[in-house]
């Protein structure tokens, strides 16, 4: 599907995983400031929904494939001209202990969070040469110990080093990279704690401000990276978590 006809002064953004929880409300944050978006994602039937709904462009891509998403960011930058910014949204929840966790659990996970978002920012890095924003996800759990994370926080944590240093790497061209870093969000991947009230009220608990957080409280935070306006900023990432990692309740 091509992208529907804007203005040339719009700026025109991918958002890969663009179709889940945080994704789809971040496309239709930027869809409604009149943005031109490209969806990407690996579900092809909510990808072409979500696209149709907000008149954008969609891609079918798995975001832990190099190649593919490198072919990925060279299409949507040929089709739209100046790519302004792109969001890397893939990833996955999967807790569980340690000496629990199998070896295709951790590669899984590591694939989701770390690989994907290694291979946005290599296609990035690769194909934009003018000023634009690059955004990652990290994690709370990347910085506060958090009972049963090690293989996501794992993964985060590198996330987290990824944007330093790619930040550091692609300064010189004007190329900003950041990363928001949520606590628990009502989301799909979030439904097997969000959906045990036991387990729900002890996640609460733990966010200072008393409530888990809502998408909308993710896509804001990343729309606001994302935003040309706010080209000073590199190398960040920025705690979107209730409090969770620095912040005690009382």
């Amino acid at each position: 599907m091509s992208v529907e006809e804007k203005s040339d002064e719009m700026p025109s953004f991918l958002v890969i995983g663009g179709s889940g929880g945080i994704g789809s409300v971040l496309c239709r944050q930027l869809a409604a400031r009149g943005a031109r978006v490209v969806i990407a994602g690996r579900n092809e039937a909510s990808v072409s929904a979500l696209a149709d709904e907000l008149g954008a462009g969609s891609e079918i891509v798995d975001a832990a494939d190099f190649d593919a998403v490198d072919a990925l960011v060279k299409k949507v930058k040929a089709d739209v001209g100046q790519l302004d910014g792109v969001a890397n949204l893939a990833g996955s929840i999967m807790l569980a202990p340690a000496h629990r966790t199998s070896f295709e659990q951790w590669r899984a996970v590591m694939d989701a969070n770390l690989t994907s978002a290694f291979a946005v920012t290599r296609a990035v890095g690769k194909h934009l040469r003018s000023a634009a924003s690059l955004v990652l996800v990290s994690s709370a759990a990347a910085t506060v110990g958090l009972p049963n994370h090690e293989a996501v926080a794992a993964s985060k944590a590198g996330v987290e080093a990824l944007v330093r240093s790619a930040a550091a790497t692609y300064a010189g061209r004007g190329l900003r990279v950041n990363a928001v870093a949520p606590g628990l969000v009502d989301t799909p991947l979030a439904t097997e704690i969000t959906s045990r009230p036991a387990a729900l009220d002890a996640s609460r608990a733990m966010h200072a401000l008393g409530r888990i957080g809502k998408p909308e409280d993710i896509a804001s935070a990343i729309a606001w990276l994302l935003d040309r306006d706010n080209s000073w900023v590199t190398g960040q990432v920025l705690g979107v978590d209730g409090g969770l990692a620095h912040v005690r309740g009382r």
